[in-house]
């Protein structure tokens, strides 16, 4: 196109004239069109703020997980429970074995009826002092009274009719000696005598019998002792029949001699012989021994309790000492060597036996030991521990083989078994 001319057409093709370059302003002649878009700074200032945006969620994941870390390393060490150590205390041991004992009536017997009645009276009471052989009640037996009437009646009349088999036998004897009578005849009276005397002897025994159990209405004391108890009152029925429970009438002890039962620990089972002397202090009676002597022993070893079962009989002409009475006694034993003492309260009952915990580089390991004495607030220990071993004062019930534990020392907690660690400062009780 020449700029110099134009033409413009219409709608329908008409040419509708010209114009010349000089009828329209360069101002008016525009230029080509250009696409709006973002310069290259608005691209850097996006980047700028996305970068900074990441970074902040980088940093926030980055801080939480560090929290969690943080949270989770207190929670375990909140979870290691603190626990008081102490170490095995040394000491000589003495030549005096002392363990608590039961004393026990050396005749301990409770008084039954023998016959069936009623409880006609009775003439000591607990606490009584009775002889042997005196009377402690009377029964009444109406119908054993009955019985014996009926075989005493019984009896009179077998031995009347074993009067007659006996006069005909030695009746007939003499006939049978003119031949009078038949030798048949003659047997046959011999062999009812016989059976009549048999008869009589049935009779007597059945009184015998009946007069025994008559005389079993009084009870009598069987030996020297104490009336413990009485179960009975006056019109009580008494039933001693073979298909009734058996009712205790009176029980009864004696107490001139008592028996005193010992478990004595395995250790010292070599020890104690019989023979040897023991005595017994009791805290009703301070500062007054009673002495008394080994009579005999068990000569096994319970496996439950791993302790020897020792008598020893005390006398007790003055009944100072009592049935069921809880005493020391005290045996005489070998010097020992240096044992070792630890707390009682250090000691774990379990069904294993006798444990303690001790602690080895922050993990409990349950030790198996054996006691040698008690002495109440601490035991000596026979068997199964060193002197350098860490021992657990008061380990709770759930404390296990293998448990992680922190120790505490005095006033301040350490790492267990090296004394250092970042709690090593702080006071007992703090993380």
């Amino acid at each position: 196109m020449d700029y110099g001319e134009s033409s413009m057409t219409n709608a329908n093709g008409t040419n509708t004239g010209t114009s010349s370059p000089s009828a329209h302003p360069a101002s008016q002649i525009a230029p080509a069109s250009e696409e709006p878009g973002i310069g290259r700074g608005a691209w850097l200032g996006l980047i700028a703020i996305a970068a900074v945006i990441a970074a902040v969620v980088v940093y926030g994941i980055l801080k939480r997980s560090a929290a969690e870390r943080a949270l989770a390393n207190e929670n375990r060490e909140m979870a290691i429970p603190d626990v008081a150590i102490t170490h095995p205390t040394a000491s000589g041991s003495s030549d005096e074995l002392a363990l608590p004992g039961n004393t026990q009536a050396f005749v301990d017997t409770p008084i039954y009826a023998r016959t069936n009645g009623y409880l006609k009276t009775w003439y000591f009471d607990i606490g009584a002092h009775v002889r042997k052989g005196q009377l402690l009640a009377v029964i009444e037996t109406p119908e054993i009274d009955q019985q014996l009437q009926s075989a005493q009646a019984d009896l009179k009349t077998a031995q009347a009719n074993l009067d007659l088999a006996n006069t005909t036998s030695a009746r007939y004897q003499n006939l049978l000696k003119t031949n009078s009578v038949s030798k048949q005849e003659t047997d046959v009276a011999v062999s009812g005598a016989e059976a009549r005397n048999a008869t009589v002897d049935a009779a007597m025994a059945n009184v015998r019998r009946l007069e025994q159990l008559q005389g079993f209405e009084k009870v009598y004391a069987p030996f020297d002792g104490i009336i413990t108890a009485r179960n009975t009152d006056i019109g009580a029925l008494i039933d001693a029949g073979e298909n009734a429970t058996p009712q205790e009438l009176f029980h009864m002890t004696s107490v001139g001699k008592l028996r005193v039962f010992v478990a004595v620990p395995e250790a010292y089972s070599p020890d104690i012989k019989d023979g040897d002397t023991a005595t017994l202090t009791l805290d009703e009676y301070p500062g007054q021994k009673f002495v008394g002597r080994v009579t005999r022993n068990s000569n096994a070893i319970n496996l439950a309790s791993r302790t020897l079962n020792v008598e020893v009989d005390v006398d007790n002409p003055k009944s100072l000492l009592l049935p069921g009475a809880y005493v020391f006694v005290h045996f005489k034993v070998p010097m020992r060597a240096t044992a070792l003492t630890i707390p009682s309260n250090a000691l774990l009952f379990r069904a294993q036996g006798l444990q303690v915990a001790t602690v080895h580089d922050g993990t409990v390991h349950l030790q198996r030991v054996t006691i040698g004495s008690d002495h109440g607030a601490t035991v000596e220990i026979a068997d199964g521990l060193q002197a350098s071993d860490e021992i657990v004062l008061n380990p709770s019930d759930s404390i296990s083989e293998g448990e992680q534990v922190r120790v505490t020392s005095g006033g301040g907690i350490s790492e267990a078994g090296t004394g250092s660690g970042p709690d090593a400062a702080k006071p007992a009780g703090t993380r």
